[in-house]
């Protein structure tokens, strides 16, 4: 009866292991892990070194050193433009110096034409003589995410700013209805923005710390994407709303949905130094809100990056500069490849990827938030490659992530497996039924 017993507890503790291991959903357990911390032992343990796997070297084509060579950039061919604010008048609007937040009503999401891109002549962008040294945007309001939720969070808090107050229940529903999906890309929440409020957005990549301080000196609220690891944590790609900034001591503050809102609510620090290197995972991408009537401010601000082509070349730029001087940052590798897949140059691009992973220190969560590499390797041909990656991503939790399931379809769909990519792009919109991509790909089936 002994033996019995201990055979019947062992079984029990294998049991309850292996469902909360693999039955349970994240969120389940980390609410199990929140009232009991030692079950966090029991979690599956994270990818052997914590990184990306490392790349198959690929025989001929480009090198990785021969994108690093000082060639003019081709005609460029953008694969996107989030951006779907309706132009603004055409006047010259002068950069605003003090900020407070006035209420903009809620309307029924209006027509979204394409943002019109100015002529090809590219701007100077405002120089730092023309904003002040310190600056507070005053009228947010803290909000501390909910599971998942950085996204909609700091989207809500951002749009508080203009007198927004519908909370991020209502943005997650529009834009993460599963509540276990990772991931809300930029374009995401600027398509909410436009479509659902008063406000406009535009997401770019390639901002400097320069170009921050510019747009909260112009009354403009940002967000933007960070890499970060919280004690008890891996790392994690992270959403952050920018409040203020002060040049004399290098710093900026910022509301965070995970850490809180400071001191006296005055906002988290960071020095200018630790939050560019938090930036420089996602390419330096940024959210930036605006009234319609600050277009023209906004654009003259944006200068280079006033369309997403010349974003593209100033980040492409950016990170190869970055390769050179350190042949070992990954980072800069990965921003290399985002920005030529932006500009359609999927060869190119598969190979700066390439070297990234080859480095071997991408945390094993980029590709839950970045899709450049599936996007890459698919237009590249690299079938396998693409596999391989969703692979990944459905072993390590990203099976949540609406987009893993994409590209696990369009690689079916390319191999002749019409069924399992009509599963795949299934799968997809089961996560989040707003899934554009998904839904027209399953119809063209």
């Amino acid at each position: 009866m002994l033996l019995l017993a201990v055979a019947i507890l062992a079984a029990a503790g294998v049991g309850a292991v292996y469902g909360f291991r693999h039955v349970l959903l994240p969120g389940q357990q980390q609410r199990i892990i929140d009232q009991l911390p030692f079950m966090r032992a029991l979690m599956v343990p994270t990818p052997p070194g914590g990184t990306l796997p490392t790349a198959v070297p690929v025989e001929g084509g480009l090198a990785a050193s021969d994108l690093l060579a000082e060639l003019p950039l081709p005609n460029a061919t953008v694969t996107d433009e989030p951006s779907t604010s309706t132009p603004g008048p055409t006047a010259t609007v002068p950069v605003m110096v003090t900020a407070t937040a006035s209420p903009v009503p809620t309307a029924t999401p209006p027509p979204s034409p394409t943002w019109t891109a100015p002529p090809p002549l590219l701007v100077t962008q405002v120089t730092e003589s023309e904003i002040p040294a310190s600056l507070r945007l005053t009228g947010f309001t803290h909000i501390t995410q909910t599971w998942n939720n950085c996204g909609p969070a700091n989207l809500a808090m951002a749009l508080s700013y203009f007198g927004w107050n519908r909370g991020q229940i209502v943005i997650a529903d529009r834009l993460k209805p599963h509540r276990e999906d990772k991931n809300v890309s930029p374009h995401e929440m600027v398509a909410f923005v436009n479509e659902a409020t008063d406000v406009r957005a535009v997401t770019r990549m390639g901002g400097n710390i320069n170009l921050l301080k510019q747009l909260l000196a112009a009354d403009m609220p940002v967000v933007v994407e960070t890499g970060f690891t919280p004690e008890g944590y891996d790392w994690l790609g992270h959403y952050q709303t920018l409040i203020a900034y002060h040049d004399a001591s290098d710093t900026f503050w910022l509301y965070d949905s995970f850490l809180g809102a400071g001191e006296n609510s005055a906002g988290m620090t960071e020095s200018y130094e630790e939050l560019d290197g938090n930036w420089q995972p996602f390419n330096r991408s940024f959210i930036v809100l605006y009234k319609p009537e600050q277009e023209a401010t906004l654009r003259r601000i944006l200068g280079d990056l006033v369309t997403p082509a010349g974003a593209a070349e100033v980040a492409l730029e950016t990170a190869r500069d970055e390769a050179r001087a350190d042949r070992q940052n990954a980072y800069a590798w990965f921003n290399m490849g985002s920005s030529l897949v932006r500009l359609g140059r999927h060869a190119e691009a598969a190979t700066a990827f390439d070297q990234a992973r080859r480095i071997g220190t991408l945390p094993w969560r980029m590709t839950w938030y970045q899709f450049g590499p599936f996007e890459s390797y698919f237009h590249a041909g690299r079938l396998d490659d693409v596999q391989a990656l969703v692979n990944v991503n459905m072993g390590n939790g990203a099976r949540f992530v609406e987009e893993t399931w994409y590209w696990q379809g369009r690689v079916m769909q390319q191999r002749g497996d019409l069924q399992g990519a009509r599963n795949a792009y299934t799968q997809a919109i089961q996560l989040n039924r707003f899934y554009d991509e998904a839904r027209a790909a399953l119809a063209a089936l």
